[in-house]
């Protein structure tokens, strides 16, 4: 059943069509119904005045069929000659449509007819081409509504493309209707609604972009900036004695300095002009390699082994901060399992927030109290570098608890290994 918008907008003005011509139909067969009916009543009504006269004379009228009391008389036209009335009605004769006509004569009712079948054949004939026309009518409106209602859903149908691009984070992407579809409604008093609302989607794609691209710009500067005093900070701060002040020192000027390199990595994935180094990867030993270096207590499970091609420093930054994360904010046991190309991060913490999973990773939020602190940076970089890689990246949460990360490579780059 088609419910799109082109659809019901034909369906809808097909109806109203259909609706008029009906109605003017029933007009148009009324009127032109009473017309030829009357103009034959005047006949029979004249040839029943000839026939009263010749009866009263005691003549007869021959070329008129008439009779005294004919059985076929219709008994409403009987009753109103009783009265004394004179007065016509459609009816049979010898099995024959005729109208009739009867007056008073002596007590009795003389009644003259004459045949009805070619004015009912011909009344037919008018309804066939009333009918006909107003389903050619109905037809070419219906064709028509669907013609402008398919511009119309089309044009609307690429301005909500465009906006679920934007919602995915395609900030180019633009209606950009040809130019023959945007003219100025000032030249002819016209209005395009649908253009208005492609344009207001524009122009707020093109202010968002504005707003994000002065984000990240302000962010490396930001980080430009920091990079060089943290440097000389850190330097400086190694000369200081041995004690509980340089160690403070010293533990907060690394995370300030953990914080510039992340903003700085995100600018760089930001601005896409980062590319991956690809080579062959045995992936099993990579996820364990990995956690190593993390020094965290990870269980790691190889399921199934496979050699992919990939860029080796980008897929450790993932698995790396995957699972500095699932320390940070979950709780043990960390488990970590290789089945093929697909790799799976879980902890038995709260889970990720129900927006996170939804919208993906934003830097500079964590979502959940639960999940604990942090400047929600990691799992950002983590996005930003499966983009590079190409990998698939989902974030669930395990039906009895705890968050889950799923890392599918691509399948068109690897190759099974044992």
């Amino acid at each position: 059943m088609p419910r799109g918008l082109r659809w019901k907008i034909a369906m809808t003005t097909t109806a109203v069509c259909c609706m008029v011509a009906a109605a003017l139909g029933i007009i148009v067969h009324n009127v032109v119904s009473r017309q030829i009916s009357g103009e034959l009543r005047k006949d029979v009504s004249r040839d029943l005045e000839h026939a009263l006269d010749h009866y009263q004379y005691g003549t007869t009228h021959g070329d008129v069929n008439a009779a005294l009391d004919p059985p076929g008389l219709p008994p409403p036209l009987r009753e109103l000659v009783a009265r004394g009335e004179t007065g016509t009605m459609v009816g049979e004769y010898d099995h024959k449509p005729v109208m009739w006509a009867g007056g008073p004569a002596d007590q009795k009712a003389l009644a003259v007819w004459v045949p009805y079948a070619d004015t009912r054949a011909r009344l037919r004939d008018i309804d066939a081409a009333i009918l006909a026309a107003a389903g050619l009518g109905a037809g070419a409106v219906a064709v028509v509504g669907l013609f402008l209602a398919n511009r119309i859903s089309r044009r609307l149908a690429t301005t909500a493309a465009v906006a679920r691009r934007i919602s995915a984070g395609d900030l180019d992407a633009r209606v950009g209707f040809p130019a023959d579809e945007d003219e100025d409604p000032r030249r002819d008093g016209s209005r395009d609604e649908v253009r208005d609302v492609a344009q207001a989607l524009d122009s707020m794609a093109a202010s968002l972009q504005d707003r994000l691209e002065a984000e990240k710009r302000f962010t490396a500067d930001v980080a430009h900036e920091l990079r060089t005093p943290l440097t000389g900070s850190l330097a400086a701060a190694a000369l200081l004695p041995e004690g509980r002040p340089k160690e403070m020192i010293n533990d907060r000027l690394k995370a300030l300095h953990l914080l510039t390199e992340d903003l700085l990595e995100i600018s760089r994935l930001d601005s896409g002009v980062e590319r991956a180094d690809l080579a062959r990867v045995e992936l099993g030993r990579a996820v364990e390699r990995a956690a190593a270096s993390t020094r965290l207590n990870v269980s790691v499970r190889i399921l199934r082994d496979a050699v992919v091609r990939t860029d080796r420093r980008r897929l450790d930054r993932i698995l790396a901060n995957l699972l500095v994360n699932a320390d940070k904010h979950g709780q043990p046991p960390i488990e970590v399992s290789v089945e093929g190309p697909l790799v799976t991060v879980r902890d038995h913490g709260p889970g990720y927030p129900a927006d996170l999973i939804e919208q993906g990773p934003q830097r500079f939020r964590t979502g959940d109290p639960g999940r604990g602190r942090g400047h929600g940076l990691g799992l950002t970089i983590v996005a930003g570098q499966a983009a590079v890689l190409e990998i698939t990246l989902r974030f669930s949460n395990a039906p009895d608890g705890g968050a889950v990360t799923s890392l599918q490579l691509p399948v068109g780059r690897l190759t099974e290994g044992s």
